[in-house]
């Protein structure tokens, strides 16, 4: 098999990631426990407040964390008091402390890959966040080099390309997210493996529309890339 260059998404790819974004905000919504709105209907404040600031501020526990403020501003029933604010960063903070749970067949898929093809590494967010789970993964062995950028767009992947030397045609992403793995990346001229996570966050979500004469693999399990790499 010829060697190609493999670029890897690392949150809700690799490991568990937007559960427990999820569990953080579960605790809100009980905290909150506004008398009117449904969880359903305090969510989607959340995420229009996210969706606007993820672009500006970027992502990460910390800017979960801001984004839960702004919503209990917005919502909070009755006033605020400086304990509540401190109580609902805690919520966001609380991420930090989880440990690293890999998605099922992630390390011998790895070993697999790392024999065979170049890996990279590819992932959004707060450097520092990032690299932190990163390390605490025990992964980044299986990596030539690890990416931590704002936003995965199309020139990103241009850019990542260019400086990594990767010959475009034998290049893949490989990732859970339509929005910043899939689609950013075939509109590159990269080839992709989309591999769905059931609870991918849901400003990641998008339909897969692949360019004409792009080559996508649809894939169930990460361990089934071991079938085609």
């Amino acid at each position: 098999m010829r060697r190609q260059h493999l670029i890897l998404d690392a949150d809700d790819t690799l490991w568990e990631n937007n559960i427990f974004f999820e569990q953080a905000f579960e605790e809100f919504a009980d905290f909150l426990d506004h008398r009117h709105l449904t969880r359903e209907q305090v969510r989607d404040v959340l995420d229009s407040i996210e969706a606007v600031n993820a672009r500006i501020h970027g992502y990460g526990s910390k800017r979960f964390g801001r984004n839960l403020v702004e919503t209990y501003h917005r919502l909070a029933q009755r006033p605020i008091a400086e304990g509540d604010l401190e109580q609902v960063v805690a919520f966001a903070e609380k991420i930090l402390d989880h440990p690293i749970i890999l998605l099922p067949e992630v390390e011998e898929t790895l070993v697999h890959l790392a024999e065979r093809h170049e890996l990279t590494l590819l992932t959004k967010g707060q450097p520092d966040e990032q690299q932190a789970k990163v390390d605490r993964s025990g992964l980044g062995r299986f990596f030539r080099h690890v990416g931590i950028v704002k936003e995965k767009e199309v020139g990103v992947y241009r850019q990542l390309a260019e400086a990594r030397g990767f010959h475009v045609p034998h290049t893949w992403m490989i990732g859970n997210s339509p929005r910043s793995d899939v689609n950013p990346a075939l509109r590159a001229g990269f080839n992709a493996v989309y591999i769905p996570h059931p609870r991918t966050w849901i400003l990641e979500r998008e339909e897969v529309t692949p360019p004409e004469r792009s080559r996508l693999l649809h894939l169930e399990r990460f361990g089934e890339l071991r079938e085609w790499f």
